[in-house]
């Protein structure tokens, strides 16, 4: 009788947590919520803004793409001036969805063009990735070539030698028995 008493009262208490965690999970997700709906509404508006910015930029390389076709084909140069007026259309072509689409239809245009051909968007994510590396490798280069040029003029942090014994004149210090007193 006192073990089904216990059972009882353990299942009681154990529901009762149970129902008190799923409440306080529901009031965090309630308290969390317009936070998460102003985030994505702040990055919406930013993307539809970038968007729009890059739309314009390209527009503006097409039209200067256009005008060297016509100074190759002044210049007699055909098959290039083709070739630079099609890559004008292409670019013109872009810029206009940039600045007409809005993230929603970026974001669902892009999950087509991944469930279509997935190859195009491993390959996109390789290139980016390497564009990615290049450019902290650049970067890189720059900070240790202003850290040369810094450390070149005039005494600066050395970097720790491992093997080397430091000298005197490297301690903040005078070690023991090196001190010559005057008597």
């Amino acid at each position: 009788m006192n073990e089904m008493l216990r059972e009882e009262t353990s299942a009681s208490t154990t529901d009762r947590v149970g129902d008190k965690a799923g409440e306080l999970a529901g009031r965090a997700q309630e308290k969390v919520a317009p936070a998460v709906g102003q985030a994505q509404d702040r990055v919406r508006v930013e993307v539809d803004r970038r968007s729009t910015q890059a739309g314009d930029q390209l527009t503006a390389t097409a039209e200067a793409l256009r005008h060297t076709s016509q100074e190759l084909r002044t210049k007699g140069n055909e098959p290039h001036a083709k070739v630079t007026e099609a890559a004008a259309d292409r670019m013109d072509q872009v810029g206009d969805y940039l600045r007409g689409a809005d993230a929603d239809r970026i974001l669902a245009d892009v999950e087509d063009l991944a469930r279509r051909q997935p190859m195009v968007v491993a390959a996109g994510g390789l290139m980016l990735g390497l564009v990615a590396a290049r450019f902290l490798k650049a970067s890189s280069d720059r900070r240790y070539e202003a850290y040369r040029t810094r450390t070149s003029s005039g005494r600066a942090y050395e970097p720790f030698e491992p093997y080397g014994t430091p000298t005197s004149s490297d301690l903040p210090y005078e070690p023991y028995g090196t001190r010559t007193s005057e008597r």
